[in-house]
């Protein structure tokens, strides 16, 4: 069996929980050779996924918790930078039966806590297919994300609903994320995403506004992104925000020239993702200062 089909079969074997067993540090090694088709190395760890990895399993200050759980996060965001940066809240439950509809308004977004995916979004309430949301947001209650990727914050997050305010951009046609990279308090690049359902555009920036030639997943829009009049009020709040912390992503969404941080994210999509070129991967684990042990 060569390598490439082996990888294929870990990562299905891992989607059925096959290794949910294994400690944290066997099992990123696991992931990551499978995911990237490299060797981890722990040791003495030099690019940027190598590094998260490092801080998945030394790096566990209990605010991590707080800061991803998306209802205590937003105390978090008010007590830093203030309540006007954070996405209104309807309400939080632990189950869906006890959702209060009636007192929700006509558009609202249902999401779970400790979960990334599992979105409902109302436009219409009138026309909600309560049953299609309950069966998402319940699979998603059933989910454990700190198993999918060991990354230890989420371990301590307690699953409930959500419902928030839905975000409509009445200037844009879409609505559009700008998440910044910042590592020791310092925003160093960040990427523009613009939310096209199957056909997502990304492009990354430095802290100037130059267009960097990193790519991740995505390829780049066809036409290229406009530097935001908030760019420097985004950079500052993202400043704050990460002040202390070795690496964090700090999110936001521009709505009709209002920010709002939209999340907190250690692990770039959970360290596991290819960087291109790889000079880049490299050259943003140097800017991780790892803590001493």
């Amino acid at each position: 069996m060569n390598t490439d089909v082996l990888r294929h079969y870990i990562e299905r074997a891992n989607e059925r929980g096959f290794f949910n067993w294994l400690s944290d540090k066997h099992y990123i090694y696991l992931q990551y050779w499978a995911r990237t088709g490299k060797w981890l190395n722990l040791k003495n760890p030099q690019t940027f996924n190598e590094k998260l990895q490092w801080l998945k399993l030394n790096d566990r200050k209990p605010i991590y918790s707080q800061m991803v759980d998306k209802y205590e996060a937003k105390k978090h965001i008010a007590s830093v930078v203030g309540e006007k940066y954070t996405i209104p809240t309807y309400g939080v439950w632990e189950r869906f039966e006890e959702i209060d509809f009636d007192s929700l308004p006509n558009q609202f977004v249902l999401k779970c806590t400790h979960d990334s995916g599992g979105l409902v979004v109302v436009k219409d309430k009138t026309k909600m297919d309560k049953a299609a949301a309950k069966d998402k947001i319940e699979r998603s209650l059933k989910k454990n994300y700190y198993l999918h990727g060991r990354e230890w914050p989420y371990k301590a997050v307690k699953p409930r609903i959500i419902a928030e305010k839905f975000l409509e951009d009445t200037i844009n046609d879409a609505l559009t994320d700008y998440k910044f990279f910042c590592f020791h308090g310092q925003p160093k690049l960040m990427y523009i995403s613009k939310d096209r359902g199957n056909e997502p555009r990304t492009d990354f920036f430095d802290m100037e506004f130059n267009h960097l030639p990193i790519k991740v997943r995505d390829p780049n829009a066809d036409v290229m992104p406009e530097k935001p009049k908030q760019f420097e009020r985004m950079q500052q709040l993202a400043k704050q925000l990460s002040e202390g912390i070795p690496h964090l992503r700090v999110d936001f969404y521009l709505v009709n020239e209002n920010i709002y941080v939209g999340e907190l994210t250690f692990f770039h999509m959970g360290g596991f993702t290819q960087i291109q070129p790889e000079e880049w991967n490299v050259k943003m684990g140097n800017w991780i200062d790892l803590p001493q042990q």
